[in-house]
């Protein structure tokens, strides 16, 4: 059966045929194996074993993403006519394992036991487990069951996880057993009760498993190779541009920018000329004067602002490599003026300009990066030092503003060229390695006005900070939890404590060589562990075991670019900013008692 919502092809069997079954225990003891997490499923041999007389008699489901693809997951279903060998009456014990049946109210016959979900580490993640568990499930309600037990794992949250499907886990059951190397503990769910947060999902699957049960039963092979050798274009011959990042401005009066554009548009390299500047004057003639409409006024405007030159030769020519791009643009000073237009009413132009003559540093571009994309967007900042080490990567795409032909750029160059495809005229430098002892001097050495820190690394949170109060930089954070954001106006009080001296006198060379648990325990002193988000206290415990890193979303990104752009332009027009801690609960703002529409 092919499940429309998912990507899964399942196929079962009422366990009789050995050939199957062997394949099927191979395949259990392989994954449960877990790259020798737990041992005991593997002979000396080296081949894997778990032979369970189990196993004769009880329901095996079997999912794949192809009908004659690899086994991906499996799960079983046991039935009460195998009941004396359920795994959960040989943990407890008959008498204690029926005295707690009697407790629930429930007769042996009527009890199913569903064990062994396994999944391959290559479809972990997916949905399958999920998938899979339901189906036991579902099935079992569809064959009479009144009740289902089974024992689970604690190490990985196994436990909680089926506690999602309306199991609970039985109190003093719980203990260790050295063949899986951790806690296991008795899990029980009363059909009548549901089958909690996936309810839909189970009924759904127990009024299909009739269909599964019919499927025909599909060898557990290995898919070959098609061996079709790969179509000579995707054999690349180079790689993408990673590397360049900065665009090339042609002005085209000029006799040896008109000859390089030349060469360029020779070259073949061009693959888009992109020309909107008719379009532009007309908006650069309304953005100096609002009132004027008439259509041939505004012609001889645009005829005024040439002043005799060819639409060509007027203004910019700019080039981007990476995207191989040539853009037509307005000359500086009006292309500002009119990408800025709408600004006015809420910074006026003056303030424009101010803000334009300010170079900002910007360390870490993941949510730097929505604060940098922010300040290009609204004109903070005319001058820019980025710092990242690292490369965008998939898991990036879920807050990051970037494609997936971006996959591999360092963050830092990826930053670059986002803001100088919003405004080709900034300046930007680049450290693309980040910030380390050798190159933290000379970040700064350009002068900078202002410092937005975003990375990870203890070390660089405190010397960039050291740095920036020394030379009374005031500094913006966002910590992406709780819409929290940090102000420190070393600008204004160069003796204050560093991170508001919630670390204490904390020096950079306290904190160079933190180990993980001591970096941890730094962060939670850091964004006082009392006022963090309940999601984020949680997964402090899940970092490197159900979690690969911090949790963000792109909801709290964008609001962190918002954050760091108000803090920014008050700071900078020397607007009221004070030093602090500020909260944007998005939690609190949207409860319903903070509506003001009855």
């Amino acid at each position: 059966m092919t499940d429309l919502n998912h990507p899964w092809i399942v196929s079962a069997f009422l366990g009789a045929d050995t050939c199957l079954l062997d394949s099927v225990r191979e395949l259990r003891a392989r994954i449960l194996f877990d790259r020798g997490r737990r041992p005991a499923f593997r002979r000396a041999d080296g081949s894997h074993t778990d032979d369970q007389d189990l196993d004769f008699g009880a329901w095996h489901f079997i999912a794949r993403r192809q009908p004659d693809g690899q086994p991906l997951g499996y799960i079983r279903l046991s039935t009460p006519a195998t009941g004396d060998s359920f795994q959960s009456r040989a943990y407890l014990g008959t008498e204690r394992y029926e005295n707690l049946l009697a407790a629930q109210g429930v007769e042996p016959r009527h009890v199913f036991e569903h064990s062994r979900l396994v999944v391959e580490h290559r479809a972990r993640k997916l949905g399958l487990g999920q998938y899979l568990n339901a189906l036991a499930i579902g099935a079992a309600h569809h064959l009479g069951a009144h009740a289902m037990i089974g024992t689970s794992g604690t190490k990985d949250g196994q436990d909680r996880f089926h506690e999602q499907f309306g199991f609970a886990a039985m109190p003093g059951t719980r203990r260790y057993v050295e063949q899986y190397t951790e806690d296991v503990v008795i899990m029980f769910h009363r059909v009548a009760d549901g089958a909690g947060r996936h309810h839909d999902l189970v009924t759904r699957l127990r009024d299909e498993f009739p269909v599964v049960a019919a499927s025909t039963p599909t060898p557990l092979t290995t898919a070959a190779p098609s061996g079709r050798p790969a179509p000579a274009a995707l054999i690349a011959t180079s790689g993408p541009d990673r590397d360049t990042w900065r665009p090339t401005l042609f002005a085209p009066r000029d006799p040896a920018d008109f000859a390089a554009l030349t060469a360029l548009l020779a070259s073949g390299d061009v693959r888009e000329v992109h020309d909107t500047l008719d379009e532009q004057l007309a908006e650069l003639v309304r953005s100096r004067e609002p009132s004027c409409r008439d259509a041939a006024e505004i012609e001889d405007r645009k005829r005024d602002q040439l002043a005799g030159l060819a639409h060509w030769e007027y203004g910019t020519w700019v080039w981007y490599p990476w995207s191989r791009r040539l853009v037509h643009l307005l000359p500086r000073d009006e292309f500002r003026l009119v990408r800025t237009d709408r600004n006015r009413g809420k910074v006026n132009r003056p303030e424009q300009r101010r803000l334009l003559g300010k170079r900002i540093g910007i360390i870490g571009l993941s949510v730097g990066n929505s604060a940098a994309l922010t300040f290009a967007l609204e004109g903070i900042g005319g001058a820019y030092a980025l710092a990242d080490f690292d490369d965008f990567s998939l898991s990036n795409l879920n807050r990051l503003r970037a494609g997936v032909h971006e996959l591999g750029v360092n963050k830092a160059v990826l930053s670059a060229r986002q803001m100088f495809e919003i405004d080709p005229y900034l300046d930007i430098e680049i450290h693309r390695g980040g910030l380390t002892e050798d190159n933290i001097e000379a970040f700064f050495t350009g002068g900078i006005d202002l410092l937005i820190e975003e990375c990870d690394t203890p070390w660089v949170k405190v010397a960039a900070r050291e740095y920036a109060r020394d030379l009374r930089i005031p500094v913006v954070m966002d910590c992406n939890d709780r819409g929290m954001l940090d102000v420190e106006r070393f600008d204004l009080e160069p003796d204050r404590p560093l991170l508001h001296g919630l670390l204490g006198d904390i020096k950079s060379v306290d904190v160079a060589e933190l180990g993980h648990q001591e970096k941890v325990e730094m962060i939670l002193a850091m964004v006082d562990a009392d006022r963090i988000s309940p999601e984020l206290a949680a997964a402090f415990g899940e970092l490197g075991r159900t979690l690969s890193s911090w949790p963000q979303l792109a909801s709290g990104v964008a609001l962190g670019g918002a954050l760091c752009g108000e803090a920014a332009r008050r700071v900078l027009l020397g607007l009221p900013c004070v030093s602090g801690r500020f909260y944007t609960d998005l939690d609190r703002q949207l409860s319903p008692e903070r509506s003001t529409v009855t």
